[in-house]
């Protein structure tokens, strides 16, 4: 009878608990995408009004104000742990390319969160995208439809002391570890004449990666881990650097992996 009555208050526990992990998640996800457009809306008032240089340093700064309390909240409801102090060493640096791998939809959140004077190169389409477009144009987020404006306005970017985000997977990774990298981030670091930073990030489950719908629930408790690898300068032939890296993050990754 005991046995009985303790696995029945087992079981509407794990009731509790999975109910209790479905509404924190879609909240942390309602919470995430009205706080989206609100900054989309302020940036698209802000954009026209403020001188370029003054308007994209406070977009980026606005979007760290954002982001920030955002993993705080999360953070509270116990499902998720965000370890990503180790980007506080990159917090002075001025112009560097940082090169992060792409597991999933919250990577730019978790960077933006800790480096106020990011500027992102985003697909055309998410910059047009009513939950970012708006914040993206005010922080001077670069569109990557055009590689010769792209690589242009990003060396200018450098040269005025921001620090590039640009993930060389160009996607969510598909193929793991990593997909195969492009070039464009070498390019850009060449032709600034700044070193590239690469950095790395783990989920504990494929949540928000390529292929995860947004409705499904992962298993929790839910950590992102972000830590600093090599500083790269990039010379010889664009390339071979472009491999070399590529490998670097293939082999690192499946060390971490096996930890």
């Amino acid at each position: 009878m005991i046995n009985t009555v303790v696995r029945g208050l087992e079981v509407i526990a794990t009731g509790f608990r999975t109910l209790y992990e479905y509404i924190a998640l879609y909240v942390s996800l309602a919470i995430f995408g009205v706080g989206g457009v609100l900054f989309t809306f302020l940036g698209a008032v802000l954009y026209p009004l403020l001188p370029r240089r003054f308007g994209s340093r406070l977009g980026r700064f606005l979007i760290t104000c954002i982001f920030w309390p955002y993993l705080v909240f999360i953070e509270s409801t116990g499902l998720f742990k965000c370890d990503i102090s180790a980007l506080d060493a990159l917090s002075n640096d001025e112009s560097i390319v940082i090169v992060p791998n792409h597991p999933g939809l919250i990577d730019v959140v978790l960077v933006g969160s800790r480096l106020t004077n990011i500027v992102c190169i985003m697909k055309k389409d998410i910059q047009d995208n009513i939950l970012f477009g708006g914040g993206a144009r005010l922080a001077g987020y670069i569109r990557n439809d055009s590689t010769r404006n792209m690589v242009r306005t990003a060396v200018a970017e450098l040269k005025q002391g921001s620090q590039l985000l640009i993930f060389p997977e160009a996607t969510r990774t598909a193929v793991q570890p990593v997909n195969e990298f492009t070039g464009a981030f070498a390019l850009i670091a060449r032709t600034a004449g700044v070193p590239v930073q690469t950095v790395f990030i783990e989920y504990s489950s494929a949540f928000l990666g390529k292929g995860w719908p947004l409705w499904k629930k992962p298993q929790f408790p839910l950590t992102f881990r972000v830590t600093l690898g090599k500083r790269f300068e990039v010379g010889g032939d664009r390339k071979s650097f472009v491999d070399d890296l590529e490998n670097y993050f293939r082999e690192r990754l499946a060390v971490k992996k096996n930890d």
